[in-house]
């Protein structure tokens, strides 16, 4: 009987495993330009957002690259609440056809939305 019910029981876990949301954002690394690793699903929906809202791109002497410092008269746009509770804490910068997510304390580009 405790078999049945320890098999029974370890089912159910596993079962509502497949119906809880994975996890939007993991990041990695220490200092300042730590990676941030976003599902696919809302790195389209990311794109679709810039699309969709005519998004215009800003224009910089140096190019803005992961773990570079977003110059200061760079306006951060905040990060809608669609892509995700994980990166509302971040800015982001559209720039030569890409999105890049910023910590705002820092200015530093966490990661490029490709």
């Amino acid at each position: 009987m405790k078999k049945l019910f320890l098999l029974s029981a370890a089912a159910v876990l596993i079962s509502t495993g497949a119906f809880a949301q994975s996890t939007v954002v993991t990041t990695t690394g220490t200092g300042h330009a730590a990676a941030v690793q976003i599902e696919p699903e809302y790195r389209t929906k990311i794109k679709s957002y810039v699309t969709e809202h005519r998004v215009r791109p800003v224009t910089t002497k140096e190019k803005i690259i992961v773990g570079a410092t977003v110059p200061s008269d760079v306006e951060l746009q905040a990060v809608p609440a669609d892509w995700g509770p994980s990166l509302t804490k971040y800015r982001y910068v559209y720039s030569g056809e890409r999105v890049m997510l910023v910590d705002p304390g820092t200015r530093t580009v966490v990661q490029e939305i490709d």
